[in-house]
């Protein structure tokens, strides 16, 4: 089996909804022709450099995947077919590539990503009560000294 990535631009006006097909078919193909879907990186809305089909902007997707040169085929000509795709490439990362270490790196990678999400959510928590704790009050101080009241805040101008 081959190791491939394949770049792809969607056009940006398709609202989250609208995008969703078109990922759910690209994953029904992958079972479907033997082959190990790794990553979906979704790049997100950029600009363009050029226009495509009067697109200035286009909404980038990476797919990593492991499959053979039936699987890649069978991707392109989707994208051939699908008008929401504006452009694609596909590129050939490695040639002969065991599964198995595939399956032990997408393991990995999910541990180190719930690991990262518990230690931001636990750094937020911190964070949160550190401020409280630390916050200054928006409302001024006064203090009285004999029959005059004084402010605390230092920027209070006298009229």
């Amino acid at each position: 089996m081959r190791r491939y990535e394949t770049i792809f631009i969607i056009d940006p006006d398709l609202s989250e909804e609208g995008r969703a097909p078109l990922f759910e078919r690209l994953k029904d193909l992958f079972p479907q022709h033997n082959g190990l879907l790794v990553m979906v990186d979704e790049w997100g809305a950029k600009k363009l450099a050029y226009d495509i089909k009067k697109k200035a902007r286009g909404y980038y997707v990476r797919l990593d995947y492991c499959g053979t040169g039936i699987l890649v085929n069978e991707i392109e000509r989707f994208f051939r077919i699908d008008d929401r795709v504006l452009k694609y490439m596909t590129v050939l990362l490695e040639e002969n590539v065991d599964i198995e270490t595939v399956k032990e790196e997408i393991a990995r990678a999910e541990a180190e990503k719930a690991q990262s999400e518990k230690s931001d959510k636990s750094e937020a928590a911190q964070n949160d009560e550190s401020d409280a704790d630390t916050k200054p009050s928006d409302t001024p101080k006064y203090e009285t000294v004999g029959n005059e009241t004084t402010s605390s805040v230092s920027n209070v101008e006298e009229i």
